[in-house]
This record gives C-alpha cells, sequence and structure tokens, in this order.
C-alpha cells in the first residue's frame, strides 16, 4: 500500500473541493505567525490571490506595490537583501508572465529567497481565456539557475508547501489553480520540497503527474483497474528539482510512463522526465498537456475537456499508448 493517504472519498463524485489558492493563504499565514521576516507584496491582487489572509493579520508586514509587476519582485529582492522572506503574488500571467527578466537579475542572479506566487496559472482559469490561461510559466521558470518549482496538487498541500517556502532559504515559484479543484491528499499526507510521492501503487504502467493534474491521473487509474490495467500514480509536486529517485524506481517497475501537466508539454513536466529518461533510463514516455497552442475560454471543466485532459480522457490516452506497446512517445 502506499504511504501517501489518500482521502476516503477521493474517487467519489462528492469529493471534497477548494481552490488550491485558498490553502496557499492559509499556508501564509501561518508561516508569518512562525518567522517574523516573512513579509507579503501583491501587485492589487490580493483578495484574488489569497494574500489578504495574511494582509489582515499582519497589515505592517504587508506591500501593496499596485499594478506594477517588474517593481513587485524588485522591491522583494531588495527586502530579501535585507534579510526579510519576500513573498510576491499576481496572476502567472503576469508574474512570471511580465516580470521574468526582474525574477532572474534581482532574485535568482543574486540567490535571494524570494517567493513567486503565480496564482490563476493553467487552463482552469476558465472564462478569462488564452490571456489569462498562463500555460508557459514551467517551462519559464525550469529553465532559470537557482530557482525552485512546485505545483501542489491541492489546497491541503498547498498549505504545507508554503510553510515549507518560506523555511528553504532559496528563490522559488509556486504555481496556484483559481477554480476550486479536487483535495485528494490530507493533513498526514508527506510534502517535502524535492519529494515525488506514489500515491497509488502499480505494476503495468506509471502514470506522473503535476498539480491539479495528479487528481486527473487518479481518475483514470480508476477507470484503467476496471479494465484490467494496473496504472501506477506518482504524485510530482517538486518540478525543480526533480525527484528522480522515485520517477526512476516506477518506471524501472513498469516500464514506460505517461506525463500529465496542466500546461504547455514543450519545456514543462512532460520535458523535465524526457530529460531525465534520456540520460538514465530510457523508456517509452506519452507527455499529456497542452501540445504547441493557446487555451480557450470555457468553464474551467469545459477547457479541460477541450483540451483532453480529465480523467477519462487521460484513461483513453494511457489505453492506446499501451496498445501501441509504450513506442508511441510524443
Amino acid at each position: 500500500m502506499s504511504a501517501y493517504p489518500l482521502r476516503d472519498d477521493v474517487f467519489s463524485a462528492d469529493v471534497r473541493r477548494e481552490p488550491i489558492r485558498a490553502g496557499f493563504g492559509r499556508g501564509l499565514r501561518e508561516a508569518g505567525r512562525r518567522d517574523d521576516r516573512v513579509v507579503a507584496l501583491c501587485a492589487d491582487l490580493t483578495e484574488s490571490t489569497q494574500m489578504s489572509l495574511f494582509q489582515e493579520e499582519f497589515p505592517h508586514r504587508f506591500i501593496e506595490v499596485g499594478v506594477a509587476e517588474q517593481n513587485l519582485v524588485t522591491v522583494a529582492s531588495g527586502m530579501a537583501l535585507a534579510g526579510k522572506i519576500p513573498f510576491t503574488s499576481s496572476y502567472a500571467a503576469f508574474s512570471p508572465g511580465r516580470n521574468w527578466e526582474q525574477i532572474k537579475t534581482t532574485a535568482c542572479l543574486n540567490q535571494q529567497p524570494v517567493k513567486v506566487i503565480g496564482s490563476h496559472a493553467g487552463l482552469n482559469v476558465g472564462p478569462d481565456g488564452a490571456t489569462h490561461q498562463m500555460l508557459e510559466d514551467i517551462a519559464l521558470m525550469r529553465v532559470m539557475p537557482n530557482m525552485v518549482v512546485i505545483a501542489p496538487g491541492d489546497s491541503v498541500e498547498a498549505e504545507k508547501a508554503t510553510i515549507a517556502l518560506a523555511a528553504n532559504g532559496l528563490p522559488t515559484y509556486l504555481r496556484l489553480a483559481r477554480d476550486s479543484t479536487p483535495v485528494f491528499g490530507t493533513d498526514a499526507s508527506p510534502f517535502e520540497i524535492g519529494r515525488a510521492y506514489v500515491v497509488l501503487p502499480g505494476s503495468d504502467v506509471t502514470l506522473a503527474g503535476t498539480g491539479t493534474m495528479t487528481y486527473e491521473l487518479l481518475q483514470a487509474a480508476h477507470e484503467l483497474r476496471e479494465a484490467g490495467i494496473d496504472a501506477e500514480v506518482v504524485h510530482v509536486p517538486t518540478i525543480k528539482p526533480l525527484d528522480e529517485e522515485t520517477l526512476l524506481a516506477s518506471v524501472a517497475k513498469t516500464g514506460r510512463i505517461v506525463t500529465a501537466e496542466e500546461a504547455q508539454v514543450a519545456g514543462g513536466f512532460g520535458s523535465a522526465v524526457a530529460e531525465m529518461l534520456t540520460a538514465r533510463m530510457p523508456r517509452p514516455l506519452l507527455r499529456c498537456g497542452v501540445h504547441d497552442r493557446y487555451g480557450e475560454s470555457g468553464t474551467p471543466r469545459g477547457v479541460l475537456e477541450a483540451f483532453r485532459l480529465t480523467g477519462p480522457h487521460l484513461a483513453a490516452a494511457v489505453r492506446e499508448f499501451l496498445a501501441s506497446d509504450g513506442a508511441g512517445a510524443a
């Protein structure tokens, strides 16, 4: 059995749902209670990013910089140099989408522990459409030296991750979804920066997910088991540094792997896994995600359906992949 406790209702239609950003808000408030060096800076989206919870309790440690994302991270880097632990928040389309150069030169190049919180990332932004559906952020941040990249799977994990960020001493990117998404972990489920977790053991194929896609892969695995396919689900909240050993141990057992991300696969999580396999253990790989296109406007679930990133669509992709004997890597 897995050492990662899942909620009892994870395969129920009534599974608990909550915005991942709500967990960030609670985690930031708790981090502020534990360490008075924690400060928060926002680009005029305090309520939307749930940084308001910190602002209400620590108004003297909160700075509203306005719609000025470049200034957001530059000021934060200066505060980090002065000994603070700054968290910055905006929509991911704007940070890191608009201020990547400032993140690079003021935070990462100088190894300052600035925490870049990119909320409303991925397709689940829904009706706001392609301009606000940030799909390139994993690739943008993963390529940056000194940057840690984390995509929590649910609100419970986001709370744990935020508290961990405050203590890791490194520039870090935290990717948050907007819409209410299923909660699959529990308070007892582990989280450690740099670790991946087998959340559902299996032997026929490895399904590796990051962020919201781990839940969808759990649904896919549940469907596949009814068809006699024993899929192992690996949750990978830390995209950089990647937990290669956990992933390689799973692939060594199953012989093939499918990745899923609510982002561009080019340069993203699937690419990170492809690079690892090429260097250490070449095996058939299928990358599920967004393939060289922009998002679309619609309901959050409707957009995921259109991009074939729901559990049933992923199960169908896995079956096709296995039918080709795992040779149809993409």
